[in-house]
C-alpha cells in the first residue's frame, strides 16, 4: 500500500511539474516579437537569400513569419512592396528593406 501510494505521489509531482514547465515555455514563446518576411514566392531573389542568411543568427529572439507578396491574398502587399522585397516588419511595424541592418535588428528585439 506504501508503495502503491508512492507511486501514486510521483505521478502526480511529475504531472504537476510537467504543466508548470509547459506553462513557461508557453509563455517564453507567447512573448517574443513576430518578425514578418515579405517577400516573392516566385523568381530569384538574391536580396532576400542574403537577409534570411542574416536573420538565422537570431532566429531563437523572434517568431518567424514569411508572406509572399506575389500571391492573389496579398495582392495589397504586392502594391506597397513589389520594387523593395526583402521588407522587414517587427510586431506589425515596418523595421526595415532591402538589406538586414544587424545593429537596427538588434535594437529592436
Amino acid at each position: 500500500l506504501i508503495q502503491w501510494f508512492i507511486a501514486v505521489l510521483d505521478l502526480v509531482m511529475f504531472w504537476h511539474w510537467s504543466n508548470i514547465i509547459r506553462r513557461a515555455l508557453s509563455n517564453a514563446t507567447s512573448r517574443l516579437p513576430v518578425l514578418t518576411f515579405f517577400t516573392k514566392k516566385n523568381g530569384p531573389c538574391s536580396l532576400c537569400d542574403d537577409a534570411k542568411e542574416i536573420l538565422k543568427k537570431y532566429d531563437s529572439l523572434f517568431v518567424y513569419e514569411e508572406k509572399y507578396i506575389d500571391i492573389p491574398e496579398n495582392k495589397e502587399w504586392f502594391e506597397k512592396y513589389k520594387y523593395h522585397i526583402p521588407v522587414i516588419h517587427l510586431d506589425g511595424q515596418f523595421l526595415m528593406r532591402h538589406r538586414v541592418d544587424e545593429r537596427l535588428l538588434k535594437e529592436a528585439l
